[in-house]
């Protein structure tokens, strides 16, 4: 097997570092992440600039690019011999309900489903998470699981571990994407110029968070694996929507 790894804190994270230690027991790896954190950076490509690669060793680049840079550019021009499966972690702090929208980390993993490759997100979940070994072994399990039981090559998971020591996680279990409540108002502030600039507002609580959720989940010491797709067609509405359209004629205004 050949794994592509990526992240959106950089390349010098912790999480990408525990990754490597335990990935390079399961087969090859290749190293291709953002030069600096780039959190927040969704599924953005960079596409007014050129794309810079620094090598650190053999099999281990960085790029002054999005998560998504680094993964489309691996899978697409960087690499000679194509991976089997793209793994995108450790994060620093969840990724759980709406926080897959903004995610650099999910959305690695998502580029790599975009191009035909079977793919997981992971996070490590927490305010300030330290148990990086948990992430490890975790990761090592689930891995071995792939090798002996591959998952179908349109599959994409998103896998949120809680920060506690190994000894207390209650198993895994399978969930959907819970909810947020709406983000706190953006902060006010003046810099050194005394000119006003502003910082997004932290994230909101959970608010659709029980039994079922990503966050229940994480809550009870249990790890969190949602399965996700690319596909965001509200399937339900078509009927609806057509209907509200079906006499709509165009007029020039």
């Amino acid at each position: 097997m050949h794994f592509l790894l990526s992240n959106d804190d950089g390349y010098q994270a912790v999480g990408l570092e525990v990754l490597m230690r335990t990935m390079q027991s399961f087969g090859d790896i290749t190293v291709v992440a953002p030069d600096r954190n780039r959190s927040g950076a969704s599924n953005s490509l960079t596409l007014d600039a050129p794309l810079y690669t620094r090598q650190v060793s053999d099999r281990f680049f960085y790029v002054n690019g999005t998560p998504t840079d680094c993964v489309h550019l691996a899978i697409t021009g960087l690499l000679e011999d194509m991976p089997d499966m793209v793994v995108s972690g450790v994060n620093h702090g969840s990724n759980l309900g709406d926080d897959v929208i903004y995610s650099g980390t999910v959305a690695a993993a998502m580029e790599g489903r975009f191009l035909g490759r079977p793919a997981i997100a992971l996070s490590l979940a927490g305010e300030n998470p330290t148990h990086y070994e948990t992430a490890g072994k975790v990761v090592g399990t689930l891995i071995g699981r792939l090798l002996t039981d591959p998952i179908d090559n349109d599959m994409l998971l998103n896998i949120n571990i809680p920060d506690v020591p190994f000894e207390q996680l209650e198993g895994f279990e399978v969930t959907r994407l819970g909810q947020r409540h709406k983000s706190e108002p953006a902060i006010r502030m003046k810099d050194p110029k005394n000119r006003i600039v502003y910082w997004v507002g932290p994230v909101g609580a959970g608010e659709d968070a029980g039994p079922g959720t990503d966050f229940h989940a994480v809550s009870v010491n249990r790890i969190s694996v949602t399965p996700l797709q690319v596909d965001l067609t509200r399937y339900a509405a078509l009927t609806r929507v057509g209907d509200w359209l079906a006499d709509l004629e165009l007029k020039e205004m």
